[in-house]
């Protein structure tokens, strides 16, 4: 059988935006939902929504709250990758959520070099 396709979504944006932090997981669960291999990356502000508790806080009028979505992507087999120096940067690599992978530069290429598609927000 044939390996699915590959997606990568980077989020960029943090709690202070809720449509733009929520809309890239929305967008990687519908992926899922299609088959697709989905591999989410976070960087700059957008690895503030990987600290703790923090997206749990999060909700965009007309979507799911965030920790509703985040639960259903880690359930359908997605993968939550954090920027390493990004989180460093924001003090918060002692307290990332759990299902979550600490990784440089060279991992996020990599995934993003072998998909399909690539999405950034």
């Amino acid at each position: 059988m044939a390996e699915p396709e590959k997606l990568v979504i980077l989020v960029t944006h943090g709690p202070s935006d809720p449509v733009m932090a929520t809309i890239p997981i929305v967008m990687a669960c519908a992926g899922l939902a299609s088959d697709m291999q989905v591999v989410v990356g976070f960087q700059g502000l957008g690895v503030c929504l990987m600290h703790e508790h923090e997206a749990d806080t999060v909700e965009a009028p007309g979507f799911p709250p965030l920790k509703q979505l985040i639960a259903d992507f880690l359930e359908l087999g997605g993968k939550l990758l954090v920027c390493n120096p990004c989180a460093k940067a924001y003090g918060i690599l002692d307290s990332l959520r759990d299902n979550t992978e600490l990784v440089a530069a060279g991992r996020l290429i990599a995934e993003i070099s072998t998909a399909k598609a690539t999405l950034t927000y």
